[in-house]
C-alpha cells in the first residue's frame, strides 16, 4: 500500500525556478507507477524570505522554514537534500549537506571549477554511505533513452561522429537584466558550459564516450547588461561555446570525433536539447524540438525515417504512451532515478543521475577546453580525472 512506503524526507536548499521544479515533482509522486520511497519537502531554506510563502503554502509537511543552510542540514527532519544554488555556493554548501550525513542531489556543474569539484568529491568519498549525484534531465525523454539503449545494443556499428548540444534563447535581449549566472564571480568562468553542459555530456559519458582531447572555442557575444537600478554592468562569461573533442570509445577500442554546444544566444531555439549519433550501419537523432519525434538511418537505405515514440517513460507512469512528453515528466524521471538509488534493498535502474566520476570528467573536460581556448591550440585530458 502507498501509505506504507518508506518516505524520504528532503531539504530544498534554493527556492528559485528548479526548487519550485523539485517541489513540483515530489507532489505528482502518485503519477509514477513505483513501489520506491516517496520523497516529502520537510525544510526549506532562501535568503530571500518571500519565496518562502509559496512552499508553505502548498506543502503542508514542511516543519522547517529558515535562511541559513546549516540549520536546514543539521535538523534532524532532514534525510536529503535537493540543492540549487549558485555554483559559487556549491563546494560550501554540497559538502555541509554531505558531512551532515544526508543524502544530496545537487544542481550542475556540481562546483564552480575543478578545485571545486574535488573538494565536494572527496567529501562524498569519505562518506560512502552517502548518495550523492549531480542532476540532468533531458536524458529521460523516451526517444533520448532509445538512443541510448540502440547504443547499448551496438547497433550503430563504428562510431562516425557524435553531437550534441543545448541551444537556447533567453539572451538574445541585450536589455535583459544581469544575473548571477552572467558574472564570472558567481557562475565561474565556464560560462554557458558550466549552466549547460551537463545536458550535452550525461549521454556520452555514461556509455563510455570519454573525450581524450579538446578544442574549444568560446564567445561572449553581449559584453554588458543593465544592473537593475540603472546603470549598466559587466557580462563577464561566455554566451556560446563549442568543444570539439576526440573521444574513446571504451567498449569498442577506437576513437571518433564528438562535437559539444552550449549556446545561450541561439536565434530560433527557445530551449532545445539534442543528440545525433552516426555510425557505420545505423544512425540516430533525437532533440526535444520535437520531443516525440525518433529519427533513424540504416546504411542500405540512406534516408531518415522518423517515428513516434509517445511516453514510454523509465519508470512506468498513470499516463498513456500515445501522450506526449515534457520536462517536467523528465524531471520526475530524473528524481525518479535517485529515489531509486535510496531504497532499502538496490535495484538496478537503467539510467540514473549524473555520477561522482562523470561529473569530475566533466570538470577536466571544461577546464581543458579553457585552456584550448586560451592557447588556441587542442588540448589533450589526462586518461583519468584525479
Amino acid at each position: 500500500m502507498a501509505g506504507e512506503r518508506k518516505k524520504i524526507r528532503f531539504g530544498l536548499i534554493g527556492l528559485g525556478l528548479m526548487g519550485r521544479e523539485f517541489a513540483s515533482a515530489t507532489a505528482r509522486w502518485c503519477h509514477l507507477l513505483d513501489d520506491g520511497p516517496v520523497p516529502v519537502i520537510s525544510a526549506i531554506c532562501s535568503r530571500t524570505r518571500s519565496k518562502w510563502s509559496w512552499f508553505m503554502d502548498n506543502f503542508p509537511s514542511i516543519s522547517l522554514a529558515t535562511d541559513d543552510y546549516r540549520k536546514l542540514v543539521e535538523s534532524d527532519t532532514v534525510d536529503a537534500v535537493y540543492a540549487a544554488v549558485p555554483h559559487s555556493l556549491h563546494a560550501e554548501v554540497f559538502t555541509a549537506v554531505i558531512e551532515a550525513g544526508k543524502h544530496l542531489l545537487g544542481e550542475k556543474p556540481f562546483g564552480i571549477d575543478l578545485a571545486a569539484n574535488r573538494r565536494i568529491v572527496e567529501a562524498a568519498r569519505a562518506r560512502p554511505e552517502i548518495v550523492a549525484m549531480c542532476c540532468s534531465e533531458f536524458p529521460y525523454f523516451p526517444g533520448a533513452q532509445r538512443l541510448v539503449r540502440w547504443a547499448r545494443e551496438r547497433r550503430y556499428g563504428r562510431l562516425i561522429e557524435v553531437r550534441a548540444g543545448f541551444y537556447h534563447c533567453s539572451d538574445m535581449d541585450p536589455h535583459k537584466p544581469i544575473n548571477w549566472k552572467r558574472q564570472v564571480a558567481t557562475n565561474g568562468e565556464y560560462g554557458c558550459m558550466g549552466d549547460l553542459g551537463m545536458h550535452t555530456q550525461h549521454i556520452p559519458f555514461r556509455l563510455g564516450w570519454i573525450p581524450r582531447s579538446v578544442y574549444g572555442s568560446f564567445d561572449k557575444i553581449v559584453r554588458e547588461r543593465p544592473d537593475g537600478t540603472g546603470g549598466m554592468a559587466p557580462c563577464d562569461t561566455w554566451d556560446n561555446a563549442t568543444l570539439l573533442c576526440r573521444c574513446e570509445d571504451r567498449a569498442a577500442g577506437w576513437q571518433f570525433p564528438m562535437i559539444l554546444e552550449t549556446r545561450r544566444m541561439a536565434p530560433g531555439h527557445m530551449n532545445t536539447w539534442f543528440i545525433e549519433v552516426y555510425g557505420t550501419e545505423e544512425s540516430a537523432r533525437f532533440s526535444t524540438k520535437n520531443p516525440k519525434s525518433f529519427c533513424t538511418l540504416k546504411r542500405d537505405r540512406q534516408a531518415w525515417c522518423c517515428e513516434d515514440v509517445g511516453s514510454q517513460s523509465i519508470v512506468p507512469t498513470i499516463s498513456g504512451g500515445i501522450f506526449e512528453f515534457g520536462f517536467s515528466d523528465a524531471f520526475l524521471q530524473m528524481v525518479a532515478a535517485f529515489m531509486n538509488e535510496l531504497r532499502d534493498v538496490k535495484r538496478a535502474h537503467p539510467f540514473g543521475p549524473v555520477t561522482l566520476e562523470e561529473t569530475m570528467l566533466s570538470h577536466s573536460l571544461m577546464t581543458a577546453a579553457l585552456e584550448s581556448h586560451r592557447s588556441g591550440r587542442r588540448v589533450d585530458l589526462p586518461s583519468e580525472p584525479a
